[in-house]
C-alpha cells in the first residue's frame, strides 16, 4: 500500500495497479521488494538486476523508474570495462526513507532514527523509573522522545524493544516483571499517541532484537545459527537461524534465565530454585559484590554506571567483585552449555551488561562448554557483543526500515523526480 501525502495509507497507487509490464500489483510490489533488496549491496546496474532477481531488462527499467519516482533508487554513474558502451548504475537512496526504533527499560527509554543504509541519523535516551511511571505515563514518554528525534520525518516502521514476555503478533507485551506491566498494548497506545496506523508499529522482546542486531551488524554477520545471551535486570536470549527469529509456538522462546543452575540456590521470582537469573541477573552480581550502602547498589548511576564500576574495581582487583564475577561466569557457562547442546549454534553472543564484562566472562564460559561436551568437543564460539547494550537498538531499527524492503510501495511518489 501507498502511503498518501497525509499519511494515510493508499489501498491501490493507480500508478501500480496495471503495470505497462503486465505485473498484476502484487506480483509488482514483490519485485520492486526483490529489486530494492538487491541494491542493498551496492550499485549494480539494470542487467546485472535482471539476472539476480531473474527478471527481463525491459521489467527491471520499468520497476527501477517507478522506485525512482518513489525518491528510493537513483543514479549512480556509469559502469565502464569491457568493449561495449558503459553500463547506468543505479544504487539504494539511503537518505530516502527512516525507521524508527525504540526502547523500554527498568531504568530509561531510548530513541534512534536509521536510514535505509543503517547509519543512525538521531538519537536520544531518557532515564526514568519505568515501573513507578506506569504503562500510560511510560508511553506518553516514549511518544515524546520519538517526536523529538523524528522532527517532521515520517517513519516506515517502528520497531519497540521491551523486556519480557511478548507475543510479537499481536503487538502486545504479555508480562515484563521488572516493569510490572501485563497485557500492554503497546502498538495501539503509540500508534495512537505518534498517529501512525498500528500495523507500522511491531514489538518484540529484547533478547530477540539484540540477536538480530548482532547477526546485521555485530558478532554474527555471516552467520547461520545465532544465539544471544542478554543480562540486565533480568536475564535472556535470543536465536536467529538463518536471518530469522526463532520465536517458538507461543512466541517466549528464549526465556534461558530460568534454566537451574543451582539445585541448592534462592528461589526465583518465578517460583523455581536456582534459576539463572538468580545468579546472573544484575542486582544478584552486585549483591554478590558489595554490602548494602555500596555506591554499587545506588539506581541513581543507572546500569551503566553500576557496571562501570563493578568493571572498574575488578580491574583493580577487588577481592568480593573479582569473586562475584567468577561465579557469574560459571553460572553462565553451565547454561550457555545445555543451550549449546539443545540449539549447537555456531556463536554464543554475551549481551546487555555481560558485554561489559567480557573479558572475564568469556574463558569461564568455555571452560564449561569444555568440561560438559555431550559426545563431541564443543565448536562454537562464544564472544562479547561488540555493539553492548544497543545491541537491541540496531535490531529494531534493521526491522522497521525491514518493512520498507518488504513493500517499497510504502513510500509515495515524488514529483518532478528524474528517473535513475
Amino acid at each position: 500500500m501507498a502511503a498518501t501525502e497525509s499519511g494515510q495509507l493508499d489501498p491501490v497507487s493507480p500508478r501500480t495497479a496495471n503495470g505497462a509490464d503486465g505485473f498484476s500489483a502484487g506480483k509488482r510490489t514483490s519485485n520492486l521488494a526483490a529489486l530494492l533488496r538487491a541494491l542493498r549491496a551496492g550499485p549494480l546496474s539494470r542487467t546485472q538486476l535482471a539476472a539476480r532477481c531473474g527478471l527481463t531488462k525491459a521489467a527491471v527499467s520499468g520497476l527501477i523508474t517507478e522506485l525512482s519516482e518513489r525518491g528510493l533508487v537513483r543514479s549512480a554513474g556509469l559502469q565502464g570495462g569491457g568493449n561495449g558502451r558503459p553500463s547506468q548504475l543505479v544504487e539504494l537512496n539511503g537518505a530516502s526513507a527512516c525507521g524508527l526504533a525504540l526502547s523500554v527499560e527498568a531504568d530509561r527509554f531510548a530513541a534512534v532514527v536509521t536510514n535505509l543504509d543503517g547509519r543512525v541519523v538521531a538519537e536520544r535516551t531518557e532515564t526514568a523509573d519505568v515501573a513507578a511511571l506506569g504503562l500510560h505515563r511510560s508511553m506518553d514518554e516514549l511518544a515524546f522522545l520519538a517526536r523529538n528525534v523524528l522532527l517532521d520525518d515520517q517513519p516506515v516502521g517502528v520497531t519497540v524493544s521491551v523486556p519480557g514476555l511478548v507475543d510479537s503478533a499481536a503487538a502486545v507485551l504479555r508480562f515484563a516483571p521488572t516493569l510490572r506491566w501485563r497485557d500492554a498494548e503497546i502498538a495501539d497506545l503509540l500508534a495512537a499517541r505518534l498517529g501512525l496506523p498500528a500495523d507500522a508499529i511491531a514489538v518484540d522482546n529484547e533478547a530477540n532484537l539484540g540477536a538480530v542486531g548482532e547477526a546485521v551488524a555485530g558478532a554474527g554477520q555471516g552467520v547461520r545459527e545465532l544465539f544471544y545471551l542478554s543480562g540486565g535486570t533480568g536475564v535472556g536470549g535470543g536465536l536467529v537461524s538463518g536471518g530469522a527469529i526463532l520465536r517458538g509456538a507461543r512466541g517466549f522462546a528464549g526465556e534461558v534465565g530460568h534454566i537451574t543452575v543451582d539445585p541448592s540456590g534462592e528461589q526465583c521470582q518465578c517460583g523455581r530454585v536456582g534459576c539463572l537469573e538468580t545468579k546472573a541477573g544484575l542486582n544478584a552480581v552486585l549483591r554478590g559484590a558489595a554490602s548494602p550502602g555500596d555506591p554499587l547498589h545506588d539506581p541513581a548511576l543507572g546500569v551503566d554506571g553500576r557496571v562501570g564500576l563493578l568493571k572498574h574495581r575488578v580491574q583493580r582487583g577487588d577481592q568480593r567483585a573479582v569473586a562475584a564475577v567468577s561465579e557469574l561466569g560459571v553460572a553462565l557457562g553451565i547454561a550457555v552449555s545445555t543451550v549449546v547442546d539443545v540449539l549447537d549454534p555456531d556463536v554464543v553472543v554475551l549481551g546487555g551488561y555481560f558485554a561489559e564484562l567480557g573479558e572475564w566472562l568469556v574463558e569461564p564460559v568455555r571452560r564449561e562448554l569444555s568440561a560438559r561436551p555431550l559426545g563431541h568437543e564443543p565448536t562454537c564460539r562464544v564472544e562479547p557483543s561488540p555493539l553492548g547494550t544497543t545491541a537491541p537498538l540496531r535490531g529494531a531499527a534493521h526491522l522497521a526500515t525491514e518493512r520498507l524492503f518488504a513493500d517499497p510501495t510504502l513510500v509515495p511518489f515524488v514529483t518532478e523526480e528524474a528517473p535513475a
